[in-house]
């Protein structure tokens, strides 16, 4: 059944149609003209046979009434008005309802839906605090701990799509992801003048996914932007809601391309055959595929506790200790803020994610055991470098796992009691002696502390330029 304006408004238009009174069609069908009001005003439901009985009167198929789309234009913009209007927003303004009568024209009643329309546009668009934005982050974590990271609605739809081009083990190629895209009836077409806010645009109208240009190094990102662009098609998202909503939608993109850059069956038969040889490294699982030690070791922890049986701990940390990204189910401790947000937040100077930058040698995966009040961990590291600064990437997992993995016979082993700061936070007494009161240090303050978060429909990517860059491509 359509859903309850839409219906009421069928009713009433059927009915005046037909020269009918609400007394009139009430009596005739046997119910008060109240209720019959109460019904084309979308307020009650009626029973089946209460339809077919008030389309037997109209001399109309029941169908008629229940079809889903609103029976005129003005309909349309009173069924809107009235959703508006019982929405939260407009509630919050604490305004009273506007019923439209038959004395307000169609110009008045489509001028007060555009005052909504552009309201809710605007609220949607707000500028969301630091704050609502670690909120949402620290809350999208926290659904994907009980599912263990993995997503396997995303899975089936992605192998579904990688096994029609027919790849069936290693890398990816750049021609899969085009027939992929060919399929869903789009091409990609690398072009140099990008919005400089956008990594990719999608022209729905015409069946478009602007690229960088194919020059550009880096063959996964290529393929990962492009697969991300897909996955809003292939996933059916709308334009987000608010920012918890744009950062699921981006939760979702990344899975999508990387369980098709990295298949589970594929992935699965590859990280239980490494297992079975007690030889899990990342390192590999990452050249297997063509990825990036990053997209690799978030892809290991999808798949680890589900397929392999094994909890695990992802960090991508900056060269300060600063987190970026992470995710646990195997019972660290991570860092957090009064809110429960980890990002941004330091980790212990002990961790491996941290010890590692003090290597000289950084071509290899930096192993560790790591003594915690939660346990002992075993971690595995790699340094690199963005364009911007040094990060470190960080897969671990409880002691009584590492014997799955390379490296568990390292010497390697430090002790951490964070969050006590007398652990890595506070000087010893002896230096604070000597330098309390006789130091000063200006700091190096990051500019985008004081920045806003991105407003727009996308958030960060500027709408004029977007809508710009699209009528230049599609003149073209």
């Amino acid at each position: 059944m359509t859903d309850l304006a839409t219906l009421g408004q069928r009713i009433r238009h059927f009915r005046t149609r037909a020269g009918l009174t609400l007394e009139q069609l009430g009596g005739d069908v046997g119910i008060a003209a109240s209720q019959l009001s109460l019904m084309e005003n979308g307020k009650r439901e009626p029973r089946l046979g209460l339809l077919a009985r008030i389309a037997g009167r109209l001399e109309i198929p029941v169908a008629d009434l229940l079809a889903s789309t609103p029976p005129s234009k003005r309909a349309a913009l009173e069924i809107e008005l009235d959703r508006a209007q019982r929405g939260s927003l407009y509630a919050s303004l604490g305004l009273p309802a506007i019923r439209p009568s038959r004395a307000m024209s169609d110009e008045v009643l489509e001028a007060v839906v555009g005052l909504h329309r552009e309201l809710e546009r605007r609220s949607r668009e707000a500028i969301a605090t630091p704050e609502e934005a670690r909120r949402a982050n620290t809350e999208l974590r926290r659904l994907m701990r009980p599912k263990n990271n993995y997503l396997p609605e995303i899975e089936e739809v992605a192998e579904d799509l990688v096994r029609q081009v027919g790849h069936t083990r290693g890398a990816l190629t750049h021609r899969s992801v085009s027939e992929m895209a060919r399929r869903l009836g789009f091409e990609l077409v690398h072009v140099n003048d990008l919005p400089h806010s956008a990594r990719s645009v999608t022209d729905l109208q015409h069946g478009r996914i602007y690229l960088p240009p194919a020059s550009i190094p880096g063959g996964h990102g290529l393929r990962s932007m492009a697969l991300q662009a897909m996955a809003h098609r292939v996933l059916e998202h709308s334009a987000p809601g608010d920012y918890a909503e744009f950062l699921r939608q981006r939760l979702e993109i990344n899975y999508f391309a990387a369980a098709c850059l990295m298949p589970r069956t594929q992935s699965v038969e590859f990280l239980s055959a490494a297992k079975a040889e007690r030889n899990i490294a990342v390192e590999d699982f990452r050249d297997a595929f063509g990825v990036t030690h990053e997209a690799a070791a978030l892809r290991f922890t999808n798949l680890a506790t589900e397929h392999l049986g094994i909890r695990v701990h992802f960090l991508r940390v900056g060269d300060d200790g600063a987190v970026y990204k992470v995710y646990e189910n195997d019972g660290l401790r991570l860092p957090v803020d009064v809110t429960g947000s980890t990002e941004g937040e330091l980790v212990c100077r002990h961790w491996s994610a941290r010890v590692a930058f003090s290597r000289t040698n950084r071509t290899t995966e930096f192993y560790q055991y790591t003594d915690t009040p939660e346990g002992t961990f075993f971690e595995s590291t790699q340094t690199g470098t963005s364009a911007s600064d040094e990060f470190s990437i960080t897969v671990g997992v409880p002691f009584a796992d590492a014997k799955w993995f390379r490296g568990r016979e390292t010497t390697n082993r430090e002790k951490s009691t964070c969050p006590d700061l007398a652990c890595c936070k506070n000087p010893d007494d002896e230096l604070s002696a000597r330098w309390s009161g006789r130091a000063w240090s200006s700091a190096k303050v990051h500019a985008h502390i004081f920045s806003p978060l991105p407003r727009g429909t996308f958030p960060g990517v500027d709408d004029r330029e977007l809508y710009e860059f699209l009528e230049a491509h599609a003149r073209s």
